[in-house]
């Protein structure tokens, strides 16, 4: 019987712990990523298919974007294994150029292979000009293929970006 206690108390104890570490403003993403996935699904039903084959995953689902010459960008999102939440990210873009306007938009990354995976939770990861991003629309997964391991998706939300620059974005990684 007291076995059983103990299990329960440490049962509840992490429970409450893992409730409890997460923000606001990170429940607020989570949420917001959770309604992201829903939406990109229903607008191009073959995401479902990097979903479920791939090593893990990112959504930003709320990226801000202005630019008037120089262009700037950020957004915070929920870092997915297996379909798992298991951590947050967030997202810097720097840019020059060509380019005047404003928009919001959702960004997910897929990562092909562990390694991929694993190289964007160490940092080391950047998306530069030459990334190949997909825009989601109805069919448009069906031609992606990875590149180096990667593939992203990209679902314009509000806004007008007039653009011709380069600049990357860099990621932040915290686990839960």
């Amino acid at each position: 019987m007291k076995s059983r206690s103990l299990i329960l108390t440490l049962a509840l104890l992490f429970i409450s712990v893992f409730a409890f570490s997460q923000n606001k403003d990170d429940k607020r993403v989570m949420m917001d990523a959770e309604k992201s996935i829903k939406l990109l699904k229903s607008s191009d039903e073959g995401l479902e298919k990097f979903m479920d084959n791939a090593s893990g995953y990112v959504v930003f689902p709320n990226v801000g974007e202005g630019a008037l010459i120089i262009g700037a960008a950020s957004g915070n999102g929920v870092v997915y294994s297996d379909g798992v939440p298991i951590g947050m990210a967030s997202l810097k873009k720097l840019d020059i150029g060509l380019q005047a306007g404003g928009e919001a938009y959702t960004q997910i990354i897929f990562f092909e292979t562990e390694e991929a995976l694993n190289e964007f939770k160490e940092e080391n990861f950047e998306l530069s000009a030459e990334a190949k991003v997909v825009m989601v629309e109805k069919g448009a997964s069906k031609n992606a293929n990875y590149n180096d391991g990667v593939v992203v998706f990209v679902k314009s939300k509000a806004g007008a970006m007039a653009d011709i620059s380069v600049g990357s974005q860099k990621f932040s990684y915290s686990e839960f």
